[in-house]
């Protein structure tokens, strides 16, 4: 960030202009200021700016109105909207509008100078946007994906990212992150699924000592963890009522207070969210709060998946393999023009994370160093993935499509009145596994890695089933 910035302050209030002219005038900035709409549009018509400060009402028009002036013209100035306490929803609105966020007011300098910073230093990340090479492919989804991000990394708004279980979620999300004013501050990512609730709060928001049992110290939360930077909720959907309370709370006051502690503390962070579920289902099931859902979902990117860019397999196949060999310390493995062909016809069900997954299971079975298409195991690849499904939701309906898919099943449908759904499970799961013991010679380490669970695992399934160990 380079000093001596020109920013536009707008407000029809002398003491506020004045004060924040003096403000960015110590941090090095050289201001200029209007006290209404129409001065604003005569100033940005004549000069350039690298950034404008507007309060959200004007005598003779809106901060939203000088957001959309800025937005509709070629300007690449961002805008902070200042705004009264209680104007929560316009705000919101100013942001989706390509605000780049607000401030609240009265207005606290502290909080103001890391805002301005921030706004500044995005100018410097705009000539160079390699993160966004992260996202493979050339399809027309791929290059509006890659469009989505360039624009809303331009902002500090929440963004909602929405996409199959898969598809690519939190790659887009660190795209976002790299590709703005916060690169340089830590990305955190956590799955809200996957913290037990009793833990929830603590997590989040930290705790001090002695506020329970057990915080022998203290701890400092995701939240803080994250100052400066983006945090992102994985799977929000998940997250119990109690606790979308307090997110929304942190969200609208950008503060927080620890467990057991009397002070609020500030917080810096951009909040980035993403779920496979509908989330206006689940507010219509009760299990999602409306308004947080406005919160989060301030800007939406939908994530495509696989099966609606499919030109973009063969791109894709290539970088998957080379990033197989690195981790593996391994030689780079080929792909043969029949295998992507196959690979372009197949469904995808588990979109990009079901293609490394064939990829790095054909780059290990293929003996030539090119992958074939029997290499692949399409037919197999489902029984597969239902297979792992099943290990965590053994009551999941999905686990009955694998029947279609295995040679030993000679069943189609569940009979109830022929034996218990567990037991109906347990012999489709028996199946799989010999199956799979079959197609590999009965090697347990080449069968659990193709499967998709550890050694140990697979020792256990087969005692477990009567299957025994040729």
């Amino acid at each position: 960030m380079s000093k001596h910035n020109n920013i536009l302050i707008i407000d029809d209030e002398p003491d506020i202009r004045g004060l924040l002219s003096m403000t960015l005038e110590r941090m090095g900035h050289n201001t200029h200021c209007a006290a209404n709409m129409n001065e604003a549009k005569k100033v940005l018509a004549e000069k350039t700016f690298d950034l404008c400060l507007t309060d959200l009402k004007l005598p003779d028009g809106s901060g939203i109105d000088i957001v959309k002036l800025i937005q509709d013209s070629d300007m690449e100035t961002p805008v902070i909207v200042i705004t009264a306490h209680g104007s929560m929803d316009i705000a919101i609105q100013a942001m989706k509008y390509g605000a780049f966020d607000f401030i609240n007011k009265p207005v606290d300098l502290n909080n103001l100078r890391a805002l301005i910073k921030s706004a500044l230093s995005i100018q410097d990340t705009i000539p160079t946007r390699q993160s966004i090479a992260d996202i493979i492919g050339e399809s027309t989804a791929a290059v509006e994906l890659k469009e989505n991000i360039a624009k809303v990394a331009r902002s500090q708004a929440p963004v909602f990212i929405y996409g199959e279980s898969g598809s690519g979620k939190e790659l887009v999300a660190r795209a976002i992150h790299k590709t703005s004013s916060r690169q340089k501050a830590p990305f955190i990512a956590v799955n809200c699924g996957a913290i037990p609730k009793e833990l929830m709060e603590s997590e989040f928001f930290g705790h001090i000592k002695g506020s329970f049992t057990g915080a022998h110290q203290d701890k400092q939360g995701l939240f803080q963890s994250a100052e400066g930077g983006t945090l992102f909720l994985d799977e929000v959907a998940d997250l119990p009522m109690d606790m979308q309370v307090k997110l929304l709370r942190a969200i609208q006051e950008k503060t927080i207070r620890p467990v057991g502690s009397q002070k609020e503390v500030a917080i810096d962070v951009r909040i980035l969210s993403a779920t496979h579920k509908n989330l206006l289902d689940a507010i219509h099931e009760g299990s999602f709060r409306n308004d947080l859902y406005y919160r989060i979902n301030v800007i939406e990117i939908s994530v495509p998946s696989l099966r609606e860019r499919k030109v973009d397999i063969e791109l894709l196949s290539h970088a998957l393999l080379e990033r197989i060999a690195n981790k593996n310390n391994a030689d780079n493995v080929d792909i043969s023009n029949d295998a992507v062909a196959a690979l372009k016809n197949y469904d995808f069900p588990g979109n990009v994370r079901e293609l490394e997954n064939i990829l790095e299971r054909a780059s290990a079975l293929c003996g030539t160093g090119i992958i074939e298409v029997t290499d692949l195991q399409l037919n197999r690849n489902t029984a597969s993935t239902i297979f792992s499904n099943h290990q965590s939701n053994p009551e999941s309906s999905a686990t009955l499509q694998v029947i279609e898919e295995t040679p030993h099943t000679s069943e189609t449908t569940y009979n109830p009145e022929e034996s218990s759904l567990d037991n109906y499970l347990d012999n489709i799961e028996k199946n799989i596994i010999l199956d799979s013991l079959e197609q590999n010679r009965w090697n347990r380490t080449t069968t659990a890695k193709v499967l998709g669970i550890t050694f140990r695992s697979l020792r256990y399934r087969m005692k477990k089933l009567g299957i025994d160990d040729e």
